[in-house]
């Protein structure tokens, strides 16, 4: 048999394929809400790792904290950064707004830093229960940062634009489709003059839409309207004769109308949050999220847009984790709406490529935990007279929400809810041995309490430290014995 010769450089590509395994693939233009309200964050740079292993190369911020986008920085994945709501004001000044662009933007402009596209001014400023609040300072703001950014020479390559909640748009009572849709007449001509603003820099409009929230309170909704797999009854669009099956793809044209109703139709569009939380709800839940997860990517790698909008669509998911600190006055679901629990570990199969080949995504490495202790309920316990008042004190300093209606864990009994929440305070306060009494009401077990769904989490510890396992270096073995046999 006449042998075979091969190259070396074909064995080193082959092995340096095999080394870096198959590529990740991710929907075109599908990015990730990095959102950090939580008591025990995970260190950035494990999430940025995370976003890496998992193929993500756009992520949404809500501040540009220091730390974060130190992790970022040489990581070649797109960011939009952040000013959050409370910072709007100062930004109507030029000279503030210009020096918040040259510590939060252009520091981070060399090669190997941070790969900046947009900065978000604002987060919803204009939702009703604001009460106005940002109505004034928004634009100034909006405008001062851009023309920082332009006179900082980074306006061609960085775009500010500003997050808006759906609710800036609608259609009115007596023709609720997408067709109809126009700006809120109370804010008409501030969008106008943002819409205005925006087209004039090439800069593109953000909107986040949730179908969950269409269920959220509202049991007359079409609960299938609200996923991607079909409705027996659609909805018909009398203006245009389309046929909706889905709320996203009719929110989303509702926008699409109002803005051909001022004059810019053709305008860029990212949604900036899409997503489904896991619990606090009873619509929140994986296998919902599941679902929703499992119709949306798939239409978004089929790029096949809206019946308004044709086309891909720049998505960013919301979010990666849970956050255990947010408020919840929308709702107990708003600390679970991360595709990660709170320690990065995947909820469920997902398959970012839309291929529907759901698998579970990489989770966090190397977290540290606290030690394997829980707080529960004292079976002991003489006097419960002020078993109620300790309850509502651990809940107000700690994560309760599972314990709602319809959440993982309502179905616990009176000693179950008060082990619960007793658990959640210890966690949140690491574990501390005064944390865990609760007027002699509690005691620390080393066995595991979770009964059922309901899991009664140790937390993670205040950062987690990277450690060169064996198998690393194993691999790191077998690359200097390839390398030695390349050069012979």
């Amino acid at each position: 048999m006449e042998r075979i010769l091969i190259p070396k450089w074909v064995l080193l590509v082959g092995f340096l394929g095999w080394l870096c395994g198959v590529a990740v693939v991710v929907v075109d233009g599908l990015g990730v809400n990095w959102g950090t309200m939580a008591t025990h964050k995970l260190p950035p740079e494990t999430v940025v790792q995370m976003l890496k292993d998992n193929g993500i190369q756009k992520v949404k911020l809500f501040d540009a904290d220091d730390s974060t986008m130190t992790a970022l920085a040489g990581s070649g994945i797109e960011v939009m950064v952040a000013i959050p709501n409370d910072q709007l004001e100062v930004m109507t000044s030029y000279k503030r707004a210009r020096e918040w662009v040259r510590r939060n933007v252009t520091r981070y402009n060399f090669n190997g830093g941070v790969n900046i596209k947009y900065v978000a001014v604002g987060n919803e400023p204009f939702l009703k229960s604001y009460n106005g609040s940002f109505l004034n300072v928004t634009l100034p703001a909006l405008q001062n940062i851009q023309n920082s950014l332009n006179d900082a020479g980074v306006g061609d390559s960085i775009k500010a634009t500003v997050p808006l909640n759906a609710d800036v748009y609608n259609s009115p009572d007596n023709n609720p489709v997408p067709s109809a849709g126009r700006f809120r007449t109370d804010i008409n001509d501030l969008m106008t003059q943002i819409v205005q603003f925006l087209n004039k820099n090439n800069a593109p409009f953000t909107v986040n839409i949730y179908p969950f929230l269409s269920l959220y309170g509202n049991d007359d909704f079409p609960f299938d309207y609200a996923f991607f797999d079909g409705v027996s009854n659609p909805i018909v669009d009398t203006g245009s004769g389309i046929q909706y099956t889905n709320v996203f793809d009719a929110n989303f044209d509702t926008l699409v109308a109002s803005l051909r109703a001022v004059g810019f139709g053709d305008m860029p569009i990212i949604v900036g949050e899409v997503g489904w939380p896991t619990d606090g709800d009873k619509n929140a839940n994986a296998g919902n999220a599941y679902r929703f997860y499992n119709g949306l990517l798939p239409r978004l790698a089929s790029n096949r847009g809206t019946p308004l909008r044709p086309g891909s669509i720049e998505v960013y998911l919301f979010g990666l984790l849970d956050e255990d600190a947010k408020s919840i006055a929308p709702g107990n679901f708003e600390r679970h709406w991360g595709i990660f629990r709170y320690d990065g570990q995947p909820k469920f199969g997902l398959d970012l490529s839309g291929q529907g080949q759901n698998k579970m995504l990489v989770g966090a490495k190397d977290v540290v935990y606290l030690p394997l202790k829980w707080c529960t309920f004292n079976p002991n316990a003489k006097d419960l007279s002020r078993l109620a008042e300790n309850i509502d004190y651990a809940c107000t300093f700690g994560d309760c929400t599972a314990l709602g209606y319809g959440s993982s864990c309502n179905s616990l009994d009176a000693n179950g809810n008060a082990s619960y929440a007793f658990n959640m305070y210890f966690q949140v306060q690491n574990q501390k041995p005064l944390a865990c009494n609760f007027q002699g009401l509690a005691t620390v077990t080393t066995q595991n309490i979770s009964q059922g769904n309901c899991n009664f989490i140790v937390q993670i510890a205040a950062s987690s430290s990277f450690t060169l396992r064996p198998s690393l270096l194993v691999l790191v073995s077998m690359i200097i014995a390839f390398f030695k046999f390349l050069f012979l």
